[in-house]
């Protein structure tokens, strides 16, 4: 069986493992000091292993997969990251607001996921989904960065960092740099998103909620 793209595929299931490894930490932390933030956020965790997954067998299998089969692991890929983005407005959220903000906040969260998934029914353009999550990411990044600088959070100068280098690992995609042919841009991006992974899951253990 011939794998198309062998190191993107392994990269990509590195990341899948270790998100996989700080959902499960972080869920059970969040459990034991009973955070709706902390657990949120480690749903993030596990929705990126699955388009980490899905991602991965695409690259590695797109010959034997065809057209269809190809589809079926892009829209998985692409609603995995819309749940990802999700869980980390609603972590986000839970963490910043409370009172009668809180809800309204959860309601537009869940507003704009609907959309999108909607709309995304009958689209397979990329750059839609770089708008969903990238706007999430921004609001993520606002709100850390004011809890960090108004309430001296915990949590604040690890999910600032890790967001800056997702963004830098999602620049090093875009613009199709890469170190050899077998270590690609894709391959770069997974490598640095690993370390994003990383920072934001040491945030994820010190999130805790406005309520």
């Amino acid at each position: 069986m011939r794998i198309s793209e062998p190191t993107t595929m392994i990269t990509d299931y590195l990341v899948a493992g270790l998100a996989v490894y700080f959902w499960w930490q972080l869920m059970v932390d969040s459990v034991d000091r009973q955070v709706r933030s902390g657990r949120w956020w480690s749903f993030a965790f596990l929705a990126t292993a699955v388009g980490a997954i899905a991602g991965g067998t695409s690259h590695g299998f797109a010959i034997q997969l065809g057209d269809s089969g190809w589809l079926v692991l892009w829209k998985a890929t692409v609603y995995a990251l819309a749940v990802a983005s999700l869980c980390l407005l609603l972590a986000s959220f839970h963490s910043a607001f409370r009172g009668r903000l809180l809800p309204t906040m959860i309601i537009l969260a869940w507003v704009k996921f609907v959309l999108y998934a909607l709309f995304m029914v009958s689209e397979n353009d990329f750059d839609y989904v770089i708008y969903d999550y990238g706007s999430a990411m921004i609001v993520v990044l606002l709100l850390a960065t004011w809890s960090w600088v108004r309430h001296r959070s915990a949590a604040g100068p690890w999910i600032l960092a890790g967001i800056l280098v997702s963004f830098a690992a999602s620049q090093i995609q875009m613009s199709g740099w890469g170190l050899h042919r077998h270590f690609n841009h894709n391959d770069i991006f997974h490598v640095v998103q690993m370390l994003s992974l990383y920072l934001l899951y040491r945030g994820g253990l010190e999130l805790t909620d406005a309520a």
